[in-house]
């Protein structure tokens, strides 16, 4: 994508295509300033230059978030990335940590007695599972303020507009009938069926809406009686009962059966999220714009995109330009880690310490534990050149974890400090 461009006094200036960026650290005029997002600053000060107007457009997901920084005038995509939360991780540690806990105190050994007046909640609180996904946006957006000149959001507020969906006639007979009508239930049903024929299990191929009781026997439009199958399937199906067409699939009846009636996991979370995503971006002091999943995918069906979290972010909202360029494909992945561990020492399956306490001082020769560092060894067993992730040790020997290995043993002497450790890790993809 294009590369950021910060002045002397690290305002953002206009950014810049990859070579003309090359080409001001080749010749001195400007130094790196940051590797993820890749950002420049120059060693002279840009007087009277106005830079463009920007717009971040988020698409909030429960997994993963589309983000897209594009000009509205041009319809030029800046920058794209796609960001993968750990909220799950979270809820998995939590409730790891809770059953030991618990089983601590069943046993009569525990260390402290259990609080009981410190039990109440603030009003608007999160789990911090689902207050996780709406930090990792905020730390991006504000990030991406400081780079370029951002003058407008646009996030999806809604991925499912539920009362178009129970009532079509909610806002009007003009809006069933419009070019939106039937685009708010199937991007449900997508998300819902995970975009695979529910009979025979395909992908990637055209799907159809299905009635599991058919019309003809009683069935009703609700999205409970609605399903995905390939055009195979429905014809197939036609107007049979399910539990006739599947009886020689008992295993497949009773999942589909289920599924129909089970809620959306990772549409709840990002309900719950999304009003307080919302009042957490409109404190930048920026204009938010607000769209529906529906109208995302109306604008990017009607551009002729392809289905990926960052297109469906610079689909977001009435602004989408009429028509949006791809010139540059590389999308930057980041997926949150976290900052480590404030427990001090790991526990067996039965709560029990197994390891010594850990130093509490995190650096060490200058590093820590997640940093992205390059090391150039030039004598010994591990001579070469190695990038990645490095994991530190008291006695300066470190390891660095690179795209395909883990180098082991290189001295903290041969390594320089290339992105120090956010709590992210970062991969470029086409």
């Amino acid at each position: 994508m294009s590369v950021f461009v910060l002045d002397t006094n690290k305002k953002p200036q206009n950014p810049v295509h990859p070579a003309k960026a090359r080409l001001l650290l080749t010749e001195g005029k400007a130094a790196v300033f940051r590797q993820f997002p890749f950002t420049i600053i120059l060693k002279e000060t840009v007087l009277d230059v106005a830079s463009n107007p920007l717009r971040i457009k988020i698409d909030p997901g429960s997994r993963e978030t589309g983000i897209a920084v594009i000009n509205d005038d041009s319809g030029e995509i800046i920058f794209a990335m796609e960001l993968r939360h750990r909220g799950q991780q979270i809820k998995n540690n939590l409730e790891s940590r809770r059953a030991i806990r618990r089983s601590r105190r069943n046993r009569k050994t525990r260390y402290r007695k259990p609080r009981f007046d410190n039990r109440t909640r603030a009003e608007g609180w999160l789990p911090p599972s689902l207050k996780s996904r709406v930090h990792n946006i905020e730390t991006w957006v504000n990030r991406l303020c400081r780079f370029c000149n951002i003058q407008a959001i646009s996030m999806e507020l809604v991925r499912f507009d539920m009362q178009k969906i129970q009532n079509p006639e909610i806002s009007g007979v003009e809006y069933q009938q419009g070019e939106l009508m039937g685009y708010e239930v199937r991007e449900y049903l997508l998300e819902k069926w995970d975009r695979t024929c529910a009979y025979c299990g395909k992908t990637d191929i055209p799907l159809e809406i299905e009635h599991i009781v058919p019309r003809s026997k009683g069935g009703s439009n609700r999205v409970s009686n609605l399903t995905l199958a390939c055009t195979a399937c429905n014809r197939k199906k036609g107007n049979k009962p399910l539990e006739q067409f599947l009886s020689r699939k008992p295993g497949l009846l009773k999942r589909i059966q289920k599924q129909s009636k089970v809620p959306l996991k990772d549409a709840g979370a990002v309900n719950t999220t999304r009003w307080d995503l919302f009042r957490t971006l409109k404190k930048t002091g920026l204009p938010v714009e607000t769209g529906s999943g529906g109208l995302t995918k109306f604008n990017r069906t009607t551009r002729g995109l392809h289905k990926t979290h960052w297109l469906d972010a610079a689909c977001v909202g009435k602004s989408t330009p009429e028509k949006i360029f791809q010139i540059d494909k590389a999308v930057l992945i980041v997926k949150a880690d976290g900052h480590g561990s404030r427990q001090m020492c790991r526990v067996n399956k039965f709560g029990f310490p197994r390891t010594t306490a850990k130093s509490t001082e995190k650096k060490v020769k200058g590093f820590q534990t997640g940093d992205i560092v390059k090391a150039v060894v030039t004598s010994g067993k591990k001579v070469g050149t190695y990038t990645g992730r490095v994991a530190v040790r008291k006695s300066g020997s470190f390891n660095i974890k690179t795209v395909d290995k883990t180098v082991q043993g290189i001295s903290w002497k041969y390594c320089r400090l290339l992105h120090a450790s956010d709590g992210y890790s970062y991969n470029t993809t086409c």
